[in-house]
């Protein structure tokens, strides 16, 4: 089953963990330092906090799509680029304590889209392999660049 995922930097990580289980119905799949997230079934959601800055209001991270196996990330990746899209590809990341496989493309207004498979549990939030990054972060969507940037060239997925 694919289901989309919906990431957001929230700046009260715990009050949003309450707020998301009372909006869906369910507590969090995954939770670890900084980070939670939600495997809803109806509708099909993965909904991911990362903590950010204390009082900055909830913003975007990115968006995604999770999917069974390497296989369709792969597929997907070569209909993006079959399609004139600029990609980029990570295997054997990890990222957002999760080992994935994934494809990154930006929509027009750069948001960033990712394409997924989850294929292991990571003890580590892990840091961004996307060269548009400053990788100088502390986690995998995390850079100087993005405490500035409302939009950022994120590398993060599950």
């Amino acid at each position: 089953m694919s289901r989309t995922q919906l990431a957001l930097r929230v700046s009260d990580l715990e009050a949003s963990i309450t707020f998301y289980s009372k909006l869906f119905g369910t507590e969090p799949a995954k939770r670890r330092e900084g980070y939670a997230n939600f495997a809803i079934t109806e509708p099909p959601l993965k909904l991911v906090l990362i903590e950010g800055e204390p009082g900055q209001e909830t913003r975007l991270d990115h968006l995604g799509v999770e999917v069974e196996s390497t296989c369709q990330v792969t597929a997907a990746a070569t209909r993006l680029k079959d399609a004139g899209l600029a990609t980029f590809e990570e295997n054997d990341t990890s990222c957002c304590y999760a080992v994935q496989d994934k494809v990154w493309v930006h929509g027009p207004g750069k948001e960033p889209w990712e394409v997924y498979v989850v294929k292991a549990d990571a003890d580590t939030l892990g840091k961004s392999a996307d060269p548009s990054a400053d990788a100088s972060g502390d986690g995998c969507c995390t850079s100087e660049k993005d405490q500035a940037d409302p939009t950022p060239e994120c590398a993060c997925g599950s």
